[in-house]
């Protein structure tokens, strides 16, 4: 291993525990929470580059697209209204976010799910029987209310419940199921366009209730976690819980240490406050750094807009649609070898496996688009081959970023909080993506219409910074159980000199070594 970001190995706790039948039900379960997201991404851009919908809402945009033949074929989906009914969910996903951490806390992690699902339903309907852009707008604040409150917990959820050698692989299902969500809308999408009568994309819209019929229902037959239920009080609970989910009788070294975990975070009376104390500087930096750089990877871009791309670069509406099919089946295919490497192949391996993949993808992409192209976006008649070469290293790319830092974009931020700052830390992580992909969504085919092909290098500029990050900054946490985390950025040759402070006022402190937290 690197000297840089790496740790040392040497001993630390290893709590006994099995990957049992249960504790796999309850992940598997708890990570359907990502289809909701997973289905408005794939949804979004499909809906976008339909006609009828574009006729009924955006009759601005639909022009633009038919009756100019002369209009660049960078900007012809330029229009503010319609960057605004993708990116308006993303912003109520952020403000929900920051509430979601008190209901998260307080409440339970299973309630926080429940209270998402029931808000996206809402959002669904909305949407799917709307009837002028206001209710499209509302429907995806609503809808943007459900994501925030369900990424603000399934991924603590997960990190929670799992063995922590089994960590990294069942906390990536929340991914796997944002895949699959994609790859479900961009199917409906393909077939929903074909529907005589222009109402297919209602159908693409108010399917959203399927996942968050699925995500209700879920939560509603999960056990809340054995951190939650000791946070609350529950003690007897959380014990018989931990029994469960670790298939075993003997519990109390993990039980104990959870149980001094959260008296230490109980001694915490303004978690916001407190994430502005030094020694919580490498945990922040990652809350906010590992968000805003997955973003500007410029995979939500591709994944928003892939069927308006797609249209753009001189595919037909049909073909666009297939394209995005494909790229959506590649993101499931690589989401599955993540699941497969995470824990063998560790974290840093596959963030800088990913970031080098996705440069080179994205300057080939450039080339390509930049040569056809040009600075006046007319391109003449584009052959066949040129069009595969453009899907295939899309497809390249979007693999990449399955592997990498779709998953561990939030797995790693949900497995390095101490339990005293965790909901709120988790709040500054999902707030961070999501003003970031409200972002990106807003301004992404403003920048096609001014950046042209250079887009896609403006994004491998940032491929390179968050590379440089992860191989300096980001310490290897594959097989360290949840609370024993701290030893992994006192070892840090960077991050070592912030962990030197003692916890709770100097009353409390924890011991390098996972040893357990002991009065001073």
């Amino acid at each position: 291993m690197p000297a840089v970001g790496g740790i040392p190995t040497g001993p630390g706790k290893e709590y006994p525990g099995n990957l049992t039948p249960y504790v796999l039900v309850t992940c598997v379960v708890a990570a359907m929470g990502g289809l909701i997201f997973g289905y408005d991404i794939g949804i979004s851009g499909g809906v976008t580059s339909m006609d009828p919908f574009l006729r009924k809402f955006f009759p601005k945009v639909y022009r633009s697209k038919h009756d100019d033949t002369s209009t660049n074929q960078y900007c012809q989906y330029n229009s503010e209204t319609l960057t605004m009914f993708t990116s308006s969910l993303y912003l109520a996903a952020l403000l929900s976010s920051l509430v979601a951490s008190t209901v998260t806390r307080k409440l339970g992690r299973k309630s926080s799910m429940l209270l998402g699902g029931l808000l996206f339903f809402a959002g669904a309907l909305l949407n799917g029987f709307a009837q002028a852009v206001w209710m499209l707008i509302v429907g995806r604040i609503l809808l943007g209310f459900g994501i925030g409150f369900a990424n603000q917990s399934v991924p603590l959820y997960l990190s929670e419940t799992a063995p922590y050698k089994y960590r990294g692989a069942l906390n990536i299902g929340f991914q796997l199921s944002i895949t699959v969500g994609i790859l479900i809308a961009n199917v409906l999408n393909y077939f929903f366009a074909k529907i005589d009568g222009g109402w297919g994309w209602r159908l693409s819209l108010g399917g959203a209730i399927v996942p968050a019929i699925i995500l209700t229902a879920g939560s509603l037959f999960l056990p809340d976690t054995p951190n939650s239920l000791i946070e609350r009080g529950n003690m007897e609970d959380a014990r018989e819980k931990l029994k469960r989910i670790r298939g075993l009788e003997n519990v109390d070294e993990e039980f104990d240490d959870l149980v001094m975990a959260s008296e230490l975070s109980k001694k915490v009376e303004h978690p916001w406050r407190n994430l502005l104390q030094r020694k919580y500087r490498p945990h922040m930096a990652v809350a906010t750094l590992i968000p805003f750089f997955q973003q500007f990877t410029g995979i939500n871009a591709i994944m928003f807009y892939a069927p308006v791309l797609f249209n753009t670069i001189g595919f037909g509406d049909n073909a666009s649609l297939m394209s995005s099919v494909i790229t959506g089946l590649v993101n499931v295919i690589a989401t599955l070898v993540s699941i497969y490497g995470v824990d063998k192949w560790g974290r840093r391996f596959l963030f800088l496996e990913g970031g080098a993949q996705m440069l080179i993808c994205q300057i080939i992409v450039a080339a390509c688009i930049g040569a056809k192209f040009g600075i006046n976006g007319n391109p003449g008649e584009l052959p066949n081959w040129y069009a595969i070469v453009v899907v295939l290293f899309i497809c390249i790319y979007v693999a990449a970023f399955a592997w990498s830092w779709g998953p561990l974009g939030w797995l790693v931020p949900s497995e390095v909080f101490p339990l005293e700052i965790r909901s709120a830390a988790q709040s500054i992580n999902v707030s961070v993506n999501m003003v970031f992909t409200f972002l990106v969504a807003q301004i992404f085919l403003n920048m096609l219409c001014l950046l042209k092909f250079g887009l896609f290098l403006f994004f491998a500029f940032f491929v390179v910074v968050m590379t440089i990050y992860i191989y300096y900054f980001l310490p290897e946490t594959k097989n360290i159980p949840i609370e024993e985390m701290n030893q992994v950025w006192r070892s840090h040759w960077f991050w070592a000199k912030f962990m030197t402070e003692e916890f709770s006022n100097g009353n409390v402190e924890m011991l390098k070594g996972g040893q357990a937290l002991k009065n001073v």
